[in-house]
């Protein structure tokens, strides 16, 4: 199947766009697009692979469903257009960023900046219908998107994954410690931030260790 989608991730991934489940995605998320309103719009789906090429992937963070509210999901976890109000997660997470590093909240809760220095924003499942979460799970997203984990895992050294809550802690369970840093801890939502997101200092230590493997830290 031809999917467009930035060309070293269609070199990498082009075995699981020839499955039969991926045949299958395509179909229904196509209806679904056809049948009503479902974000990000359809050229974002791959937004967070078109802004950060396979071999500039540094970091993976990575999320749960896009956002499902009008405006908000452009391809990239966690991050909203310009001009639109931080959701809480996103404000959780500028604020362990100030506590962290000293780097006061930004005007912009657009994160393709963190995609352009090597940070693959990865959600689990990358559409959604409107105002409905986790509407788009279970029908083939997951599949795809632990199979782009596994490629990282296995075809690139010293990635920092960086897993919030207990669904991207099973997501990333296979991912070889030895080779790469994986960071982990409540997620940044309301309902959990308190029980340790805020104070796990992830943003200086996942620098820390691109710095000690030849890398330029992040400018979060």
């Amino acid at each position: 199947m031809n999917v467009r989608i930035e060309d070293s991730w269609k070199q990498q991934l082009q075995e699981e766009f020839d499955k039969p489940y991926f045949e299958e995605l395509t179909r229904y998320v196509r209806s679904e697009y056809a049948s009503g309103t479902v974000y990000p719009p359809g050229q974002q789906i791959f937004a967070a692979f078109d802004a950060c090429p396979f071999e500039q992937v540094r970091v993976v963070i990575l999320g749960q469903d896009p956002y499902h509210e009008p405006g908000q999901a452009h391809g990239l976890c966690f991050s909203v257009n310009d001009g639109v109000q931080f959701p809480p997660s996103l404000q959780n997470i500028f604020k362990e960023i100030e506590s962290d590093l000293g780097v006061p909240v930004p005007l912009s809760g657009n994160l393709t900046r963190w995609a352009r220095q090597g940070v693959l924003l990865l959600n689990a499942t990358l559409t959604v219908r409107a105002h409905q979460a986790g509407s788009h799970q279970n029908r083939g997203w997951e599949t795809f998107t632990d199979a782009v984990i596994r490629c990282l895992a296995s075809r690139r050294e010293h990635v920092v994954f960086i897993l919030w809550g207990a669904y991207a802690q099973r997501k990333g369970a296979f991912i070889d410690r030895s080779r790469h840093l994986v960071l982990q801890s409540p997620h940044p939502s309301p309902l959990s931030a308190y029980r340790g997101f805020f104070g796990n200092r992830h943003f200086s230590r996942a620098n820390n260790y691109l710095v000690e493997h030849g890398y330029l830290p992040i400018q979060w």
